[in-house]
């Protein structure tokens, strides 16, 4: 509904969008809609905090490297801070994994809840000094035992998720969320502060023209990727695919979305486990890019929802994006299985 002035007088705000989707299930209590207002609370400062990195000095390196092996820059810390203290003060909260953080993190007694997150605060830091596109990733999972908490609570599979999501810090700052009924992306509107919905049911098309990896890394990679990748280049009928790669997960996978195709971090003889975090980068990505009609899968022809973790910060290929673009890469590993 718009005024003779334009200005929406009816918009559909996330928080909005979550509590019609909440109306669905009578024994909601309306926790997970409080989890969700924390979590964009952040997005929101970390939006603001990029968007003035450079004028405010925060650009460039931290001076520590994480559990990972990655540099930290100064924005990681700051988004991960962010994140970790709008949870942990929301009430909805019993365990919290990041990237940035060795171990589990469990919330007070007091301040606990039914809920764990796990969360990339700063997706595609490399890319911070360049003013590449980054983002945030989080996946929510419920707590399932009545025991006391206990780390190994949060090794759940993908396919227990309840909610995931990622931010995107482009040239504007969308949030693009699933709850398990499809998959929804809400842009920013800075002028009143609110993520207003900007598409519905986003659908990930059957087939695209683009793939997406590394291609630096060819010489460690297995023959099933050689090959699939020449097939790609070299099509018997029709054009060859387009290649894209940004170097930011968030941002790569959001194109793969919205154009189709496949994005690929595969294992290499290098990184025989891949590099990808299977907790909070693989897992809530799988989930949105399945709930829009598409496949995520690894180099073992295993469904990365289905993957039982082993530990918080695992690694896994990955594969995902269009149904016939991964099924494609699949027949290939059938012949040359890992």
């Amino acid at each position: 509904m718009s005024t003779s002035s334009g200005v929406d007088t009816d918009c559909q705000t996330l928080t909005r969008f979550v509590l019609d989707e909440q109306r669905r299930f009578p024994q909601a209590t309306g926790d997970l809609t409080q989890l969700l207002n924390s979590i964009l609370t952040a997005i929101k400062a970390i939006s603001s905090a990029v968007r003035k990195a450079g004028i405010h000095s925060l650009y460039g390196i931290a001076g520590s490297i994480n559990v990972t092996g990655d540099q930290v820059k100064k924005l990681d810390v700051l988004s991960n801070d962010l994140f970790v203290n709008m949870l942990r003060s929301s009430y909805t909260t019993c365990l919290l994994v990041s990237e940035e953080n060795e171990t589990v993190i469990e919330i007070e007694t007091e301040r606990r809840g039914k809920y764990i997150v796990c969360f990339d605060p700063l997706d595609g830091s490399s890319n911070i000094d360049c003013l590449v596109s980054i983002g945030s990733i989080f996946g929510i999972w419920r707590k399932t035992t009545t025991t006391p908490i206990d780390p190994s609570d949060a090794l759940q599979p993908g396919n227990k998720l309840v909610a995931a999501g990622y931010a995107l810090y482009g040239s504007a700052t969308m949030v693009v969320l699933s709850t398990g009924n499809g998959v929804h992306s809400f842009m920013y509107d800075p002028a009143i502060g609110e993520f207003l919905l900007t598409e519905k049911n986003i659908k990930c098309k059957p087939r695209g023209k683009i793939y997406s990896l590394n291609e630096g890394y060819q010489k460690y990679w297995d023959k099933a990727v050689s090959e699939y990748i020449h097939s790609r280049k070299f099509p018997e009928t029709g054009k060859p695919y387009g290649a894209r790669y940004i170097g930011s997960m968030v941002a790569d996978v959001h194109r793969t979305l919205v154009y189709g195709g496949i994005f690929m971090y595969p294992s290499t003889s290098e990184a025989p486990k891949g590099k990808l975090r299977l907790l909070y980068e693989c897992n809530p990505m799988a989930f949105i890019i399945e709930q829009a009609g598409g496949l995520a899968y690894d180099d073992k022809q295993t469904r990365i929802l289905d993957i039982e973790p082993k530990n918080i910060h695992e690694r896994s290929p990955i594969f995902m994006g269009s149904k016939e673009d991964v099924q494609d890469i699949l027949e290939f590993y059938k012949k040359h299985p890992k």
